[in-house]
């Protein structure tokens, strides 16, 4: 059921970011995906928090990803990171790059 949640999320062409909004990395990374201007409909955030299934989100993240944290940020249907990756992206210039490959930004 986690798996299928997840994939029913991911599309080729939207950035999508499951979190918990009180949780201070997931904050950090909305500030900095906040920056650029996305097409409507191309950056969703899906809050994990208080869901029946979290704990089961969480473990399917660590099968995928490596870890159970949030945030967990898909570019398209690749995953990028948490907070830490997106930072290093956005300070590198290749978060701006990712963005546009995709489609997603305006």
């Amino acid at each position: 059921m986690a798996q299928e949640f997840v994939e029913t999320k991911l599309r080729v062409d939207r950035v999508t970011i499951f979190l918990k909004p009180l949780c201070p990395y997931c904050v950090t990374a909305k500030e900095i995906l906040s920056k650029y201007t996305f097409k409507a409909g191309h950056l969703e955030f899906f809050d994990i928090t208080g869901r029946r299934d979290m704990s089961s989100l969480q473990d399917y993240f660590l099968e995928i990803t490596g870890a159970r944290t949030v945030p967990r940020v898909f570019i398209g249907e690749e995953y990028v990171g948490g907070c830490s990756e997106v930072a290093e992206l956005d300070e590198s210039g290749k978060l701006e790059g990712m963005l546009q490959s995709i489609g997603a930004l305006q």
